[in-house]
């Protein structure tokens, strides 16, 4: 690609974009992709077993806006609908050469060799687990302790209600962190039992009561899934369920950062 720089002709340096790594000695393409204006075929670069899915691009900075975000995925998703072993790299990482990116592999390859028999033919997906809010107030309703302790607050000035109300605060938080507890045995741990390997992240916003990350064999997808609608039945008029993937090992893989490090 060129551009006109005062009437000049200047060549734009292009680099190479990696998004994920397969395990393959095979050279693949997975589709082209429309990117900077132009379609841009992906392709593979490799170490012995080990291969990045990559393309061509400008060589800059790619901030990792919305719909940046949505191609860097939409590639890795691709790829995980034809490879049985997907290990995600994060956003933004450009070489300047494909002999660049084989240094790489040939560093993260001890890491790698490790990783693909953990992940081979696993996939993560993620339950995000929301009280209603018509439910979470008959529920604190029910504490009388709360409910004592936010009557005092009402009577009181602002000033006068000041300690009290960090104390109703503190109530409120420990009301909520039973509340976590109580879903993280009630549905975490069950769905625990159906997975390789599963994390209870930190809740997102006070109403979020889980924030579930699992990793499962494709063979159990569907097991997994009929124990997320069972769960979904007896727990449904109280809390709303978002269950998403299938995504590659996100939660499970730590080489994103080492990764970055390497570059």
């Amino acid at each position: 690609m060129q551009r006109s720089i005062g009437g000049n002709k200047v060549e734009q340096e292009t680099g190479i974009y990696i998004f994920c790594s397969i395990q393959t000695q095979e050279k693949k393409e997975f589709g082209t992709i429309h990117f900077e204006g132009e379609d841009r075929e992906t392709f593979t670069v490799h170490y012995q077993d080990a291969a990045m899915v990559a393309a061509e691009v400008p060589m800059k900075i790619y901030h990792p806006n919305k719909e940046n975000l949505m191609l860097h995925q939409q590639v890795i998703s691709n790829v995980m609908d034809k490879e049985d072993t997907v290990v995600p790299i994060s956003f933004g990482n450009v070489f300047h050469s494909t002999e660049d990116i084989e240094v790489l592999l040939k560093n993260l390859y001890p890491q790698l060799s490790k990783l693909f028999p953990q992940i081979k033919n696993k996939i993560e997906v993620g339950l995000k687990v929301v009280g209603k809010k018509e439910w979470l107030e008959n529920q604190i309703s029910k504490d009388s302790k709360v409910m004592q302790k936010k009557s005092e607050v009402s009577k009181k000035s602002e000033d006068a209600g000041y300690f009290d109300r960090m104390k109703l605060g503190e109530m409120a938080q420990k009301f909520f962190k039973s509340l976590q507890q109580e879903i993280e045995q009630d549905i975490h741990a069950p769905l625990v039992k159906y997975s390789d390997s599963a994390k209870a992240n930190d809740p997102i916003g006070e109403k979020m009561l889980l924030n579930g990350s699992y990793l499962i064999d494709r063979s159990k997808e569907d097991q997994f899934d009929e124990k997320v609608n069972e769960m979904h039945e007896k727990w449904k008029d109280k809390v709303d369920f978002k269950y998403t993937g299938p995504w590659p090992a996100y939660n499970f893989i730590n080489i994103k950062l080492k990764v970055e490090e390497s570059t």
